[in-house]
């Protein structure tokens, strides 16, 4: 069901983050692990284990793991997986699974340049407001190996941010929805893309990019 949203003044990242710590830290976590999983994000984390293997990657962070199952998903695969969340209680629920995951948000990894032969990050973007997504894209950039695929995966369709009117969690949350043009516009400035395809499902546009940071990719700028 496409959310409505309340279009505020232009919000930053620092405006949000506690909002959404809040907003996941209260929602039901055991519920979240027990959702069964459209089997379309199924076949696309599957896809991108494919490319994974493919390119001999070992290492792979998750941002905004959640409750950890797509991270754990890439363990049992031997992948050597690190994962990262604002929520402390989808972090502990993480933990439990046997993964190695930390409270950290999306602009802060803290993460060494060039750790990563991968990063794999799912519905988690569209909480970061447009003024704030290239300095994120940016900064997952830096902790990728030169080469390293990145699996970017957000709902969008239409240029739209604020704080979504009927959300089920408390505090409602920020979303930030993109056009196919407009997130290609962002992506490229810090990445190659390498796949671009996009899933419809009822009024719901999902948009998935596989990327790649450039061997000679630096670390700041646009």
């Amino acid at each position: 069901m496409r959310l409505r949203l309340e279009n505020l003044r232009q919000q930053r990242y620092g405006d949000v983050v506690e909002r959404h710590r809040s907003a996941y830290d209260r929602s039901a976590a055991a519920d979240r692990d027990t959702r069964t999983k459209d089997h379309w994000k199924l076949d696309e984390r599957a896809a991108f284990l494919d490319r994974l293997r493919a390119a001999g990657a070992r290492t792979l962070l998750e941002v905004g793991c959640g409750t950890g199952q797509d991270s754990l998903y890439f363990q049992q695969e031997g992948l050597e997986v690190r994962a990262v969340d604002v929520s402390p209680a989808m972090v502990e629920r993480t933990r439990a699974k046997g993964i190695e995951a930390s409270v950290r948000d999306v602009l802060d990894l803290g993460f060494p340049e060039s750790t990563f032969d991968a990063v794999y990050s799912l519905n988690t973007l569209l909480h970061v407001p447009n003024a704030d997504l290239d300095a994120a894209l940016r900064a997952i950039r830096t902790v990728l190996v030169p080469g390293g695929l990145f699996y970017l995966g957000v709902y969008g369709g239409e240029d739209e941010e604020g704080v979504a009117l009927e959300d089920v969690h408390v505090p409602p949350r920020f979303f930030s929805f993109r056009s196919d043009k407009q997130l290609l516009t962002h992506a490229e400035r810090a990445f190659e893309i390498l796949d671009f395809h996009i899933h419809d499902a009822a009024d719901l546009r999902f948009q998935a990019l596989t990327l790649v940071k450039p061997a000679a990719a630096s670390t700041g700028g646009s």
